[in-house]
């Protein structure tokens, strides 16, 4: 039995932490939701209090037929007394008391129906302030709550090695080492271009003196050492062969 009880214990102790960390993880959904059930409650409340002030204003009317009833009846009695009509003046007086008793209950009444009027008003515009400052509450609570998940994000996401942000500094440095790496093959293929190709070949020819491009700028002066000569002796080698 005792390890029953003690199994029992521990569900307990299991459901009220379960019913605890859900209750957390939807606090501010709970709270609004009470301030939406409060103010549904005071909705109702309004429209108990609209049936009272009803009662109060239709006592008020009630109180003030009796009123007039009553200085009817009295003029009615003072005709009979006048007229020496004392029994008929004693039936009038009698039915005056009977109003007069449902005056005093129907005052009564309306002295209560006022009475609950002060208090309900009070009680909503208590509620409503309330309501307000709630209101203002969870304002702040969401607010604070969306900072909280930004923070949390951001630390999420440069906070660690295995982070969003570090998983994209590592694909930055893939591809800078793969534009260093095309960049050194473009200037190893130029190199070795220079070294074994046709470029290459060229440079060779010229340097030995060898093809069409040898030597052009002794060429070039010796034609224009030429043209000096020529001018010196009184013609050019133009005119000369002409």
């Amino acid at each position: 039995m005792t390890v029953i009880k003690k199994l029992v214990t521990l569900l307990r102790g299991s459901a009220r932490e379960i019913g605890e960390s859900v209750v957390d993880s939807n606090a501010t959904r709970i709270y609004e939701q009470e301030i939406i059930d409060a103010k549904h409650s005071i909705e109702k409340a309004k429209g108990d209090l609209t049936g009272v002030m009803a009662k109060e204003m239709q006592s008020a009317r009630e109180i003030e037929r009796l009123k007039n009833e009553v200085a009817r009846y009295e003029g009615l009695a003072l005709e009979a007394l006048n007229k020496t009509q004392e029994g008929l003046a004693l039936d009038v007086a009698a039915r005056i008391g009977t109003i007069e008793q449902e005056l005093e209950e129907q005052a009564k009444a309306h002295a209560s129906y006022a009475l609950q009027v002060s208090k309900l008003k009070e009680l909503i515009r208590s509620a409503e302030a309330r309501i307000r400052e709630h209101e203002r509450e969870i304002g702040i609570a969401k607010t604070t709550e969306s900072v909280y998940r930004a923070t949390q994000s951001i630390s999420e996401n440069i906070g660690s090695g295995g982070s969003r942000l570090a998983n994209a500094r590592e694909s930055l440095e893939r591809i800078r080492k793969r534009h260093e790496d095309l960049s050194d093959r473009m200037t190893a293929s130029e190199s070795l271009e220079n070294e074994l190709g046709h470029a290459a070949l060229e440079k060779k020819l010229a340097a030995a003196g060898i093809g069409s491009d040898a030597n052009r700028t002794g060429k070039v002066m010796d034609r224009i050492r030429a043209r000096q000569a020529g001018a010196a002796g009184g013609g050019t080698p133009e005119s000369g062969a002409q």
